[in-house]
């Protein structure tokens, strides 16, 4: 197994989820107090859940955060968002629906992480003493959740 291969692959998924963190960050911003809010809170929660068995692993596989790869995911958070901006000025209906689309991108992508990692645990002993079937399990259910609200915000964002 290609051990470098695997701290790049995991560094790549851990920047990913320092970039979904800072979105949501916003989203829980902007729907204060709402139940919209609220679900933003939970799906960060458990990506914070996430992102702590992916530092976890890596420390694991004795491997260190990349502070680039994160750098570079918070600052690619920052000019998305700062496109959506100027598109969609309010933020109120496009820019949602594209904020969620990304979010659910992320979490395909993490899925698809836990699903590659459940096939080469046999070479890791660090892999096999996670739960990367309930990981998986976990990424199914938030794009579930995810994607019934999707579809409402893009209701919303092309009514009218």
């Amino acid at each position: 197994m290609n051990a470098k291969h695997l701290g790049t692959y995991v560094n790549d998924h851990l920047a990913g989820s320092v970039a979904a963190l800072e979105l949501l960050d916003h989203m829980i911003s902007a729907n204060a107090g709402t139940p919209r809010g609220q679900f933003f809170i939970e799906l960060r929660q458990e990506i914070e859940q996430d992102q702590a068995a992916l530092r976890d692993l890596l420390e694991q596989l004795d491997f260190k955060e990349n502070p680039m790869r994160k750098a570079a995911a918070w600052f690619s958070e920052k000019l998305a968002r700062a496109k959506l901006s100027m598109e969609d000025p309010r933020g109120d209906k496009l820019a949602r629906l594209e904020k969620l689309e990304a979010l659910t991108l992320g979490i395909e992508g993490k899925r698809a992480l836990w699903r590659s990692l459940n096939v080469i645990a046999d070479r890791a002993p660090a892999l096999q003493a996670m739960d990367l079937t309930g990981l998986e399990q976990r990424a199914a259910e938030q794009r579930q959740r995810i994607e019934a609200f999707r579809l409402d915000v893009a209701r919303e964002a092309f009514d009218g």
